[in-house]
């Protein structure tokens, strides 16, 4: 933490053997094997680049880095090191999403053509909102409707068409994208900081519909054309969590540890190239809504 007091608190309450009153000790402590980054979205690439630097395996908050620019110099510093990194796109790991692909590649709902996904909720925090801490619906929301397209349709690059609005800081307070793949396959997104949607993914195919329902980036149930599939959050939890089923986050931790484990850089659910070609997408559609940060 930035303060050794606030992180000896953190430490006690969850029974963890060390704290640090700064970030660079991390980066120093030799028994450190990987590193969870959750900070502003503005410091990504700078914590990114002092634990890849110093061989520590990253696991860093979408969006990786604030543009394309950026994520493309931490992707080459990290794959010119030989470092594990891979952008925190939780629900890639989780027993839905893994279900979703097992349905897509049983054919259940023959040739998808539509996926529809939206993530809007009342957000009144400075993060959200200014624009010198990284702010606005796309990087802190939209990466999760573009993550279940983009799964979805293979990881194909679309063209991207996007509108919206913006706040008085000049970040996206509102977004309401159309991404175009090939084979007369569409995606429809839309973002909100000012009102709460109903936050599912709708895949939308020739023989029928795949539902992630609220809340679809960490979703318990999937609703398929012959019923629905449930899945349990993890037990075991001491403290309660701040967010919508956070437990789920047990299965990114286990597969960062599996691919650790198993010599991997790069995670195959959420591959490195993905992360660019999702960069991509954001940028294209804040700037196509007129949003420009310092970083750019």
């Amino acid at each position: 933490a930035r303060k050794l007091e606030d992180a000896k608190e953190f430490a006690a309450k969850h029974g963890i053997e060390k704290a640090y009153s700064d970030y660079e000790d991390l980066a120093k402590d030799a028994d450190i094997d990987v590193i969870y980054i959750g900070a502003i979205n503005t410091v990504h690439l700078a914590m990114a680049k002092m634990y890849i630097n110093a061989g520590k395996a990253v696991l860093c908050e979408k969006p990786l880095c604030m543009n394309v620019k950026e994520t493309k110099e931490l992707v080459e510093l990290a794959r010119s090191k030989k470092v594990f990194l891979m952008e925190a796109v939780w629900s890639r790991c989780l027993p839905a999403y893994q279900a979703v692909r097992d349905e897509l590649a049983a054919g259940t709902i023959g040739d998808v053509k539509q996926v529809i996904a939206t993530f809007g909720e009342v957000i009144d925090v400075p993060r959200m909102h200014k624009k010198d801490l990284g702010g606005g619906t796309i990087l802190d929301l939209g990466i999760y409707a573009i993550q279940v397209a983009q799964m979805v349709f293979g990881g194909e690059t679309p063209t991207v068409v996007a509108s919206g609005h913006m706040g008085e800081d000049g970040v996206d307070e509102s977004t309401s994208t159309t991404l175009i793949y090939k084979n007369g396959r569409t995606a429809t997104l839309v973002t909100h900081s000012r009102v709460k949607l109903n936050n599912e993914a709708m895949i939308v195919g020739t023989k029928g519909t795949l539902t992630l329902p609220y809340p679809m980036w960490t979703p318990t149930e999937l609703r398929t054309p012959t019923g629905s599939k449930h899945f349990p959050i993890p037990p075991g939890a001491k403290h309660a969590f701040n967010f919508n089923n956070s437990a789920n986050m047990s299965y990114e931790s286990k597969h960062v540890r599996d691919c650790l484990l198993g010599g991997k850089t790069e995670s195959p659910l959420v591959s490195l190239d993905e992360t660019l070609t999702m960069a991509s997408i954001m940028e294209q559609i804040r700037k196509q809504i007129g949003v420009v940060y310092n970083q750019d």
